[in-house]
């Protein structure tokens, strides 16, 4: 009897403990002890800490700070790229150039949704096949095959200008997002949308885009005054940040790939100083072993050499090569020295090493909010984004971090500054003209450097120019 007594007594015990827990398993705000994701404390929801799921194609760069500028001789005597001390924010970038396989993709989408709505969209966003040609030389096969022929599927898109390598982002960003929200079951894919009517992560996130919810998905909504399920929020971390063109600081930064500058003791050892992308200060693969003397790059060893004598190719490429070609760098970047050179997202300035910041250094911003219709509602464009707009000088008021929306001369050409640049008359620098970083198939080594940096009108084209996409870091800088 006594041990029936005590059998009943350890159980009441246990049940108390255990519906005890229960009832304060619920995490609490630190400020007000309401309870998150709790209906009945209205449904304040805190999403578990996630840390950023890597997006497809990219690969995690550290930040850190870097000597950024040349190093050696300005060959050139352009002086636009001295030394200075700078940090770059962790973030990621792609593994590789974007190829002419990702960038027919894209294509095949923009004309399924808007080939019929909108031909001329879809015929701007195609690469330029033309720049291939030259007065002097026979290039008309690479015009018919290089970007169709399965043969290049891997290698690297070129003929794509500053603007259209953009819109790549811009597209990119939707279709991972889209693909995420698919996969974990809150949307349903639907490939009957054309027109405005397709899935675009910004009017999602605004409650502009109902798409389809699958039978019993959609996110739950604790809201007690809401409906049942409502949209995902970027506060739930299921969606990524955008795609987009580095910064040149993110790409000359990600070139050298300093890592490892600790000692033993953990104690900073910054003694490199690296002329290109891979260890040594040669172009050729200098470790013993089967490849030793072999090209470490896709380039022009001199004046009529672009790949060797036949038998033994020394870069084992003509015009490009494919994209996973060459060794890496300590990052686990491919091609980040020759094959093609890439845009980034800086308007060029010879003296963008002049005041500016040395935190994630970029001359290129303008400022811009959502352009709201009378009710106060977003407006979307006829492509089915969210429009912007500048801000207003009344807007900004009296702000003491910026003064002006369209900031890219800000301290160079602007009212501030003493320097007038007159495109076209003086001058061919404009705040239209983009950095190209990195050598190409064309280039002889001296471009392979990453301190090294070029210009061009963002809407020329070339068939040495390429680009691949970066992505920001939110959260740990170490991704741990």
């Amino acid at each position: 009897m006594k041990r029936n007594i005590l059998g009943l007594g350890l159980f009441v015990l246990g049940f108390a403990l255990l519906f005890g827990s229960c009832k304060s398993s619920k995490e609490k705000s630190s400020t007000t002890g309401w309870s998150y994701n709790d209906e009945k404390w209205g449904g304040f929801e805190k999403a578990k800490y996630i840390e950023q799921e890597t997006g497809p194609g990219l690969v995690l760069i550290e930040g850190g700070r870097f000597d950024m500028g040349e190093v050696g001789e300005d060959v050139i005597f352009e002086h636009h790229s001295p030394r200075r001390t700078v940090t770059v924010a962790t973030f990621y970038m792609d593994e590789t150039e974007v190829r002419n396989i990702d960038y027919r993709e894209y294509i095949y989408w923009l004309e399924r949704v808007f080939g019929e709505v909108y031909p001329d969209y879809v015929k701007a966003a195609a690469p330029d096949q033309l720049v291939w040609r030259e007065e002097l030389s026979y290039n008309e096969p690479y015009v018919q095959t290089y970007f169709e022929h399965p043969a290049y599927n891997d290698y690297p898109v070129v003929g794509v200008n500053w603007d259209q390598a953009n819109e790549y982002c811009k597209w990119r960003t939707d279709r991972v997002n889209e693909m995420k929200l698919v996969d974990q079951g809150y949307l349903e894919l639907d490939l009957n949308s054309t027109g405005e009517d397709h899935f675009n992560t910004e009017s999602y996130l605004l409650g502009q885009y109902e798409g389809i919810t699958p039978a019993g998905g959609g996110k739950k909504n604790l809201d007690p005054t809401g409906e049942e399920t409502r949209n995902v929020k970027f506060s739930d971390g299921v969606m990524l940040p955008d795609y987009r063109l580095p910064t040149e600081a993110e790409w000359e930064y990600a070139a050298l790939a300093l890592t490892g500058a600790q000692n033993e003791a953990g104690e900073e050892r910054y003694i490199e100083r690296r002329i290109y992308p891979w260890d040594g200060m040669s172009v050729r693969q200098q470790k013993r072993g089967k490849t030793m003397g072999d090209m470490m790059a896709n380039f022009q060893r001199g004046r009529g050499d672009l790949m060797g004598i036949a038998g033994s190719l020394n870069d084992n490429a003509l015009v490009t090569a494919p994209v996973k070609s060459y060794q890496a760098n300590d990052f686990g970047l491919y091609n980040m020295a020759g094959n093609v050179s890439e845009w980034v997202q800086d308007v060029y300035r010879p003296t963008s090493h002049l005041d500016v910041e040395d935190f994630n250094p970029f001359r290129g911003n303008v400022f811009q909010t959502m352009d709201l219709d009378e009710e106060g509602l977003p407006q979307k464009d006829s492509l089915g984004r969210i429009k912007y707009r500048e801000y207003t000088k009344e807007e900004i008021g009296e702000r003491e971090n910026y003064r002006e929306s369209m900031v890219v001369d800000y301290r160079d050409g602007d009212s501030d500054s003493e320097i007038e640049y007159k495109t076209n008359e003086t001058t061919l620098i404009s705040n239209t003209l983009r950095v190209v970083k990195g050598g190409s198939w064309r280039d002889r080594a001296y471009w392979l450097r990453p301190g090294t940096r070029r210009y061009l009108e963002q809407d020329k084209a070339s068939a040495t120019v390429g680009f691949r996409c970066a992505m920001i870091k939110v959260g740990s800088q170490t991704g741990k």
